[in-house]
Formats: structure tokens, C-alpha cells, sequence
């Protein structure tokens, strides 16, 4: 065995404490998937390492006899990482794809799939900056043929990421915010690509479920992190730990004011597939942490503890003059209507879930790692 081969058994061993608390929150739900074939866009991504990591230990575990067969599809523009090559040489039930989904499925003709987890999006704010066109199309014509794919296959469900930006920035009365609220969102700005091509996607799925019967599922994520996402996602977690892995002071490049409630990736996967295995169909529902809404300021300081860092936070403005126009100033989700339709309940504390994400880059990933997202960030 080599040291590597070594490695990656030893990340899949420490990633089962988290898929085995899913497998006892979603219990025998989980029999819906025996013997399926479920395809997952954005293979490559965050929600991808996810649900891809989830779906094996499925398959090593509670499905042996029957597994899941999974076609993981992703364009590779950013390259395929490390974890799925490594993933899919262990796992003889998953099958990587190259498809760029603004364009039509290329996939075989004759391989029907009962679910597609479609969650191929530009999703952080760095990059959906830069690329505002290509967000666009990526968010509605990409869900378009995704739709499209559903309802050619019967598909029993397809789940499709919204975002709790499609609220905007709520007032105070409407936070926590629950999903009867419309939005208070600025089609013209630097955020407008995303926030608004997310809120048009709803309305795909809400068409495509009442005249072609697409069993179209609708979540809406609340900041979403743990092991699996990339160091240089532009994101304010992974750039904190850039910061505490490299010792340094942690950077805000707001005033650390803004407030958020974050969810670790073991309850926000449950909270999706709770959706997708339910029988409400194109509506949405908040999937996230309610509890503690706390301020950037107060995220950084926290993280440093749990690192046992003696560094600070301090605040440096971004040199992007659009970093922080049209940002929130609050976001907490309102959970009420996944807690009685969906059964969710999100079981993670922060501090937990911060100490877990800490300890997966620098277990798995590493200072090396570090700098090369340094280098491509």
C-alpha cells in the first residue's frame, strides 16, 4: 500500500463519523436508494465531495448487496481533484463524467436515472464576480437541461440548490426569515447574477413540476462548510483557515459587523436528501443552522480558539471595489417548515463543526495544499 493509498483510506475512515450520524438521523429513508442510479452535477465541488463520500460509505455499509450506481459529472474546468480520482478508483459503483451542462446531456442514451442531485453552480462570490455570464448560464440553462434530463428519465426526484441569497438583504422583522418571504434583492449590481439566476431557477423547477410533472425539489442553503471545501473557495471559513494554517492574523475585509448562521456539511447533506426523498414538490425549504447567528468578528475569534491560536482579527478593506456592495447584513434561517414537513433538525454544534473542518486540513490537507490554493486563488 502506499503512503498515499495510506492517506486517502485514513481521510475515508475519519469522514465516516459524520456519514454514520446521517445514516442514523435519515434511517430507513435511506432503502429508497438501494440499487438506484442517481446522477450528481458539480461532482468536483463542495456539495460533490459530500454526497459522493456519503453515497460510498452507503454502498460499503447499508447498500452492499444492492448499492447505488453514481455518475458523477463535472466539466473538470478547474481540474479533477485528488479525492474523486482517488474515490472512484475504490469505489467500482461510481463513474466520472466530463459534460459541461450548459449544453444538452451527452451521457448514454439507454442509462435512465431515478435521481439527479444537480449541484453544478458557480457559487462563490469571488468567482461568480469575475464571471458573471458564465454564472448565468451555468444557473438556468445547465438547471434547463438537468429539468429537461428529469423528465426524459421519469426521474423519481431531482433536487435543485437554491441559495439564501435569493432573500437579499431581509429587514430586521423578517430575520430570522422563513420561505414566504419574497426578497429584498437588486437585479443590477455585482451580486445580481447569482442571486437572480438562483430565484428564475425556482421558477424553472416550479414550470417544469406543474406542466411536464418534473418531481422538482427545492432547497434553499444557509452558508454550508466543513471537510471538503476548497482553501481557496473564496469564502470567509476556508479564508479564516487559510490564515490560522499559514499563522497569521485573520483578515476581515468587512467591518466584521455582518451576521450568519452556519451549518456543518453532515446536517446541511441531510437536510437535502430529506428534500429529495419527500413528496413536496417545487417548493422550497430553508436548509441550514438557525442557531448561533454570530458576526464575522466574532466567527474569527472563535475559530482562533478552537486552533488554540494566539493571533488576532483584524480588519484590512478589500482591494475589490465591489467586495462588499449589495452584501447582507443578516442572514439566519427561519426553519420551521423543514422542521414539521421535513423532519430536519440540524444536530451539529458551530464550534464542533469548526474544530472538524480545522482538523481535515491540516490531517488531509496540509500546508502544501495551502499553497498552491495560494498560487490558483
Amino acid at each position: 500500500m502506499t503512503a498515499d493509498a495510506s492517506l486517502f483510506g485514513q481521510a475515508q475512515a475519519w469522514l465516516d463519523e459524520d456519514w454514520a450520524r446521517m445514516e442514523k438521523t435519515l434511517g430507513p429513508r435511506l432503502e429508497a436508494f438501494r440499487g438506484k442510479h442517481i446522477l450528481v452535477t458539480g461532482a468536483a465541488g463542495f456539495l460533490g465531495f459530500g454526497f459522493l463520500h456519503f453515497f460510498s460509505y452507503l454502498n460499503r455499509n447499508l447498500l452492499k448487496t444492492e448499492p447505488l450506481s453514481i455518475v458523477a459529472a463535472d466539466n473538470y474546468i478547474r481540474g479533477c481533484p485528488r479525492w474523486l480520482t482517488e474515490l472512484a478508483a475504490a469505489s467500482p459503483d461510481i463513474q466520472l463524467v466530463r459534460q459541461d451542462i450548459t449544453k444538452p446531456w451527452m451521457g448514454s442514451a439507454g442509462h435512465r436515472f431515478d435521481f439527479i442531485i444537480h449541484g453544478a453552480s458557480i457559487a462563490s462570490p469571488k468567482v461568480y464576480r469575475q464571471y458573471p455570464l458564465e454564472t448565468l448560464d451555468t444557473n438556468i440553462s445547465g438547471l434547463r437541461h438537468m429539468l429537461e434530463l428529469a423528465k426524459s428519465h421519469r426521474a423519481e426526484s431531482i433536487l435543485y440548490f437554491s441559495s439564501s441569497e435569493i432573500y437579499g438583504d431581509p429587514p430586521a422583522h423578517e430575520i430570522p426569515t422563513n420561505e414566504a418571504y419574497r426578497g429584498n434583492v437588486s437585479c443590477i449590481g455585482p451580486r445580481a447574477c447569482y442571486d437572480e439566476s438562483k430565484r428564475l431557477g425556482e421558477t424553472l423547477c416550479y414550470l417544469y413540476h406543474q406542466q411536464h410533472g418534473v418531481r422538482a425539489k427545492i432547497v434553499r442553503p444557509f452558508n454550508n462548510f466543513g471537510p471538503g471545501l476548497r482553501l481557496a473557495d473564496g469564502r470567509v471559513l476556508p479564508d479564516f483557515c487559510r490564515d490560522i494554517l499559514a499563522d497569521r492574523d485573520i483578515v476581515l475585509r468587512s467591518d466584521g459587523s455582518p451576521t450568519r448562521t452556519f451549518c456543518y456539511v453532515s446536517d446541511a447533506l441531510t437536510g437535502y436528501l430529506l428534500t429529495l426523498l419527500s413528496s413536496h414538490h417545487a417548493e422550497p425549504f430553508n436548509i441550514g443552522s438557525d442557531s448561533p447567528e454570530i458576526s464575522m468578528r466574532e466567527l474569527g475569534r472563535m475559530l482562533l480558539e478552537v486552533a488554540g491560536s494566539k493571533r488576532k482579527v483584524i480588519h484590512t478593506p478589500s482591494e475589490e471595489a465591489d467586495y462588499l456592495t449589495d452584501n447582507p447584513n443578516r442572514r439566519c434561517p427561519n426553519l420551521e417548515k423543514s422542521r414539521s414537513l421535513l423532519g430536519y433538525t440540524p444536530l451539529v454544534d458551530l464550534r464542533f463543526g469548526l474544530s472538524r473542518m480545522l482538523q481535515w486540513y491540516k490531517q488531509f490537507v496540509g500546508l502544501e495544499e495551502l499553497a498552491k490554493d495560494e498560487r490558483v486563488g
